[in-house]
Parts: C-alpha cells; structure tokens; sequence
C-alpha cells in the first residue's frame, strides 16, 4: 500500500464520459486526513502512519487518544485509521492528506462494511432454494437435510445456516476513479462499493495489477499517430 486515504459513502450518482458513455458512480467524501503518527522500521518494528479523519469534541474521546493529538499538534478526530507503506518519508506528524493524492484513471481497492440485515435464514443469506410452495409442504423456506444418520453421522463443518446476514468488512478491488473534485473533497469511482450511506470506507491503491481503462481511452502516442 503506497498510498490511502479515509472517506464516507454519500451514496451514488451518474456522469458522462466525453464520448457520452454512462457511468454509475459512488460518491465518496475522502479526507481531509491529518497524520497523528508515523511509525518506522527501526523504532516500531515495521512502516506505517496514523491518520485521522473528521474532527470531533475532546469530550467525545478518551484521555489517551486526546494526549496523542495534543502531542501530535492535531484537532481530535473521530475516527482514526493506520495505514502501512513501503516507504513513510513522504509523511510528517500533523500533515493533511487530500483526495488529490488520487487522479482520475486511476485503479484502488475500497474497504468498507456491508450493510447488517440481523438473522436470516439460508435462502437470503445464503440464496439456497425453497422448498413445495404447495398448502401441504410444511418445509418452505427450512435448512432441509442436515446429514446423513448413519454415515458420517454428523454434520459438516461449514455447513450453510442460517445466522447473521451483512455487516461484514469487505474490500471491493480494482475499481477505476473517474472525477476527483480537490474543491469539496470529492472522489467519484466507477461502479458501486460496500456498506450503506455514510458509512465510513477506506480507499487505497491498488494491490492488482491495473487493468486497462474501462471508460476512457489512453491517448494515442506520436508515433501510432504518425502511423495514421
């Protein structure tokens, strides 16, 4: 990870490549971040830095992370994140992090938590088939067999039931920035991402390989244009 930022999920919208190509898109807040720690290979055991994102009241946080704000000379944030990187000398103690560190074609992988729909049974969370919707079935939307009873006599492990559905942390890979808007904190990427509206998401490059562009065209270099 050589560079990441914090954002919350405003929800999703549309915009038109030049060509006038459709493009469903997320709206993400991402940053202002300020860094409260850099932490090295040689004092810490490994590269990392410390940021935090939207500013909150002192009294909204605990005595030991108001220290580590103080010491760091940064306003209290409500939530703070650690991000590692093969290389931290880019970054200083107090240091804002914006959404320009992003430009547009650009590939990242976002990090966020799907939405919690409580228990559920198998066929929502795990999209098994019902059963005889007829009036004598008295199995609709049952587990269904669970093992045999004579060999192995027991149930597997792993095996799909019903339980809690959602709100797990997921990382969507490879998706395309199509707008980075500096002015109001705004990056727009292709496609949708985890979680439901301000949910707080982590936006960071890439650990792919890029993919080629799937809304904008590389331009055409000066010699394939001499080809033309």
């Amino acid at each position: 990870m050589e560079k990441a930022i914090i954002g919350r999920k405003l929800g999703m919208s549309q915009i038109f490549a030049q060509d006038g190509t459709f493009i469903p898109v997320t709206v993400i807040e991402a940053g202002p971040c300020s860094v409260v720690q850099v932490k090295t290979e040689l004092k810490d055991g490994y590269n990392a830095i410390k940021v935090g994102f939207e500013d909150v009241k002192e009294v909204r946080l605990n005595k030991p992370l108001i220290g580590q704000y103080k010491q760091a000379g940064v306003a209290p944030k409500k939530v703070q994140r650690e991000f590692r990187l093969a290389d931290c000398s880019k970054y200083a103690v107090g240091q804002e992090i914006k959404c320009d560190i992003f430009a547009v074609g650009d590939h990242v992988d976002v990090t966020g938590t799907t939405r919690g729909r409580g228990f559920t049974g198998t066929v929502q969370r795990w999209n098994t088939h019902k059963g005889p919707m007829a009036h004598g079935s008295g199995a609709h939307r049952i587990v269904g067999s669970m093992s045999a009873n004579t060999d192995p006599s027991r149930v597997f492990k792993n095996k799909k039931m019903p339980g809690q559905y959602g709100h797990e942390r997921v990382t969507i890979q490879n998706l395309e920035v199509v707008k980075v808007d500096a002015a109001r904190n705004i990056i727009m990427i292709a496609g949708g991402i985890p979680g439901p509206k301000n949910s707080l998401v982590v936006i960071a490059n890439t650990c792919k390989k890029v993919k080629a562009s799937k809304w904008f065209k590389a331009p055409a270099t000066a010699k394939a244009a001499a080809k033309k």
